[in-house]
């Protein structure tokens, strides 16, 4: 296969690796790896294999840090256990919602329900919880958006040869 090929496609797969750091049905970070490797491996390129191991250790990292910072960010807002559980069986439920960004509302109603069963009379610990989800949902976000578009300024520059 073509050099050119190669760079295209693993331009592609980095900027889907991008899109799949909000859009759940894409999976993110594991796309701009297969794209990053594809540049490396299936071109000529002379990347150094430092950023390959940067960028794996970096995805592992955001892969945890997206199950870690909502439950911590939820904890620190006054949320409990129960609100944890429900950030995630809301998450797989909204999955299957026939709604856009079905995942992220069924989170939140996951984290608001969860807290309203553990204590029904507290509708503002309720609503403090949903917001700590939201604010650890930003964060974890906002860091695999950053790795994404990382890997792919490193591709773009090693192409035109500027790094």
């Amino acid at each position: 296969m073509d050099s050119t090929l190669f760079n295209i496609l693993c331009l592609i797969l980095l900027f889907l690796g991008i899109l799949g750091t909000f859009l759940p049905i894409l999976p993110g970070l594991l796309l701009s790896i297969c794209g990053l490797l594809i540049y490396k491996f299936g071109t000529d390129a002379d990347l150094p294999i430092l950023y390959i191991w940067v960028f794996v250790i970096l995805t592992i990292a955001s892969v945890v840090l997206n199950y870690v910072i909502p439950a911590k960010t939820n904890q620190k807002y006054g949320g409990t256990r129960w609100g944890s559980i429900g950030s995630i069986v809301g998450t797989i439920v909204g999955i299957f919602l026939p709604i856009p960004l079905g995942f992220l509302v069924g989170m939140f109603a996951g984290v608001f329900i969860g807290e309203l069963l553990h204590d029904s009379k507290d509708l503002n610990k309720a609503l403090k919880s949903t917001k700590g989800a939201f604010i650890g949902f930003i964060y974890g976000t906002g860091f695999s958006l950053v790795v994404g578009v990382a890997m792919f300024l490193v591709v773009v520059l090693n192409m035109l040869a500027i790094i």
